[in-house]
């Protein structure tokens, strides 16, 4: 099956060759609370422990020791706004080889200075990443620069697939294998070294649902059909798999799993409370495929790819805030009271005596529906759990405060009606 590939298990025994020493050999850990959640025994590979915090360093790193002394002195150029930019930068810097990196214009100034801080020569050109890539492939020509595609190459392929071999030296016993896939580059490298030890074992790629373009290649859906959207799994948003890749993929991968924006957030939100490990949202696609359907792998042995580590601060701050909302830890209540002198005070001695933490008020007595003799007053309330709010809902209420709740997850059962928090 595996002959006519353009990548195989020799290719990626020559690449574990090469890079070991140099790259991280990231432990393979058992998640046990992932574990009891989901009814199987999971494993999560961290990735996010290499320098650069993601696999793509495996990759990049390979391909540059293929380059032969002329095309070193020549230097590479790479399309990437992400992971790709910064393991081609770090690797190349660190075995003095030019790089640049060609970015879309409106590429944000962070991921530009870390891009540049690790030595490589940024170029902004395009609109887009499809536009970009054509810049960086123009460049290569009029240049004679050296490309060093993301996921599209043969060499890079066999880097990414040392990750099956480390985690098979590690667990044996894995019977599926979670991967998130872009462009296909690790699934590729994954499924070819996995599938070579141990044939039985299950490869499933999980993509983001807004970019499903390695599962319209598995189900022989239009390519062509256009792909849309901002996800948070923006490390494997790419709307045209590789050549190279959608070949090995069809060949070995079972199925591609689609996993949509709220799956990802819980998914991050839970490698953090629960697993205390910190992943972007591409990285996270695993977990969420396995909490999705937990059925489909209840009883087995699992290994999870976790990708990539390099999330936004203010986005990671964001995402948790929202998580908060959805679990019933941060709500925002409504109550209407009579205006008068004191009666704040006591609104904050219910909630307060109940163990809720109030974190900001708004007072209104013009732009509501309410007597001239009445207010309405919304507080945004740290608590427990859904049931810790309506304990708090039902006090007010016997206060004399009619009271209801603005905030709920819309994917979770509504909030215990007032009355029924006993």
């Amino acid at each position: 099956m595996t002959a006519d590939l353009p990548v195989s298990i020799a290719d990626i025994r020559k690449a574990e060759a090469a890079i070991a020493g140099t790259l991280t050999r990231t432990p393979l850990v058992r998640a046990a609370e992932l574990s009891d959640l989901s009814g199987c025994e999971a494993y999560l590979k961290l990735e996010t422990l290499q320098t650069t915090g993601s696999f793509k360093e495996r990759g990049a790193l390979n391909k540059l020791l293929t380059l032969g002394k002329a095309e070193r002195k020549a230097g590479v150029v790479a399309m990437s706004a992400g992971n790709h930019a910064q393991g081609v930068a770090y690797h190349a810097r660190r075995l003095g080889i030019p790089a640049t990196i060609v970015m879309p214009a409106a590429t944000p100034f962070t991921k530009i200075d870390r891009t540049e801080a690790l030595g490589a020569r940024v170029v902004l050109r395009g609109e887009s990443l499809v536009e970009a890539r054509e810049a960086a492939d123009r460049l290569a020509r009029e240049t004679g620069l050296v490309p060093v595609h993301p996921y599209d190459d043969a060499a890079v392929i066999a880097g990414q697939g040392t990750v099956a071999l480390e985690m098979l030296a590690d667990e044996p016993g894995l019977e599926i294998l979670l991967v998130p896939v872009g462009g296909g580059g690790l699934i590729s490298g994954v499924a070819v070294a996995a599938k070579a030890l141990s044939p039985r074992i299950e490869i499933v790629g999980v993509q983001s649902a807004l970019y499903p373009s390695m599962y319209r290649v598995l189900r022989g859906i239009d390519s062509g059909l256009p792909i849309e959207g901002t996800t948070l799994a923006e490390g494997i948003a790419v709307k045209e798999p590789g050549q190279l890749t959608r070949r090995i993929v069809a060949a070995l991968v079972g199925a591609v799993q689609l996993v949509t924006e709220r799956q990802l957030e819980s998914a991050v939100e839970l490698l953090i409370e629960r697993q205390k490990l910190i992943v972007e949202g591409a990285g996270a696609a695993g977990v969420a495929a396995l909490l999705a359907e937990p059925e489909r792998f209840r009883g087995r042995k699992v290994g999870i790819v976790l990708t990539g580590g390099n999330i936004d601060a203010r986005l990671l701050a964001s995402l948790l805030m929202r998580g908060l909302v959805r679990s019933g830890r941060l709500v925002r209540l409504r109550s209407e009271l009579p205006d008068i002198p004191g009666v704040l005070s006591r609104v904050a001695g219910v909630i307060g005596g109940l163990g809720g933490n109030i974190v900001e008020v708004h007072h209104q007595r013009l732009f509501h529906d309410t007597s001239v003799k009445r207010a309405e007053l919304d507080v945004v309330v740290e608590t427990q759990n859904r049931r810790h709010v309506a304990t708090i809902i039902d006090a007010l209420v016997a206060a004399g405060f009619p009271t209801r709740l603005l905030s709920a997850s819309e994917d979770a059962p509504e909030v215990i009606p007032a009355g029924s928090a006993s």
